[in-house]
């Protein structure tokens, strides 16, 4: 990292890291990330609206307009909970994170998100190590997609966060999660970036 900013060339904007060490590396198109023991990003949603939220790993930039974020997620899946996450940050309490978890016996594409307090809903199994991410804004609307290929995307979720001026400077980027572990090493590749939103949320493209 140089000067605290990461650029990687699939990227018109560059990624600085937060919260604990994720000994982020970038290298022939493989940007690698990881947790250390007990590292989460969540807000409990019985826990007390004051306490903090736990933390988490994070490398996020902010890009300009409506975009997708796409990336190859290799997780080395040890305990339950386990994850590379694909992240978006509108404000410390408005913020999302489209999963491939371990949940917590098979891997799973798992969705949060959190407005004050997170969400944490189940969508369906991929078994293996590897799958495809895709994140999407268009005005202050997000969207989630999953894919075993790259090519066929199958729709998670759609959602809005915080209001249009704070959705538009909403950061985007990579988190790595070891919830209940001793820590979980992530590997991203074929990362692409495209300045526009889905044209369609459910036909699979």
């Amino acid at each position: 990292m140089e000067n605290g900013e990461l650029h990687l060339p699939e990227l018109p904007f560059p990624l600085r890291a937060h919260g604990p060490d994720g000994h982020w590396s970038y290298e022939d198109g493989v940007l690698t990330g990881r947790a250390d023991a007990r590292q989460d990003r969540f807000v409990a949603p019985t826990g007390d609206a004051l306490e903090p939220a736990s933390d988490a790993p994070r490398l996020i930039g902010a890009p300009d307009g409506d975009f997708q974020l796409i990336a190859r997620v290799t997780v080395g899946f040890a305990a339950a909970f386990d994850a590379g996450v694909l992240y978006l940050h509108v404000g410390e309490r408005e913020w999302a994170k489209l999963c491939y978890e371990r949940s917590p016996d098979e891997p799973t594409i798992c969705t949060v998100v959190t407005r004050g307090h997170s969400d944490d809903a189940n969508a369906f199994v991929v078994p293996g190590s590897t799958v495809w991410l895709r994140v999407s804004r268009t005005g202050s609307a997000f969207a989630f997609h999953a894919s075993t290929d790259g090519e066929k995307w199958t729709f998670v979720r759609i959602f809005s966060l915080g209001d249009e001026k704070s959705a538009a400077a909403a950061q985007v980027g990579f988190l790595a999660q070891s919830p209940t572990g001793e820590g979980c090493e992530v590997r991203y590749d074929h990362i692409e970036f495209r300045p526009a939103w889905p044209k369609d949320m459910r036909d699979g493209s």
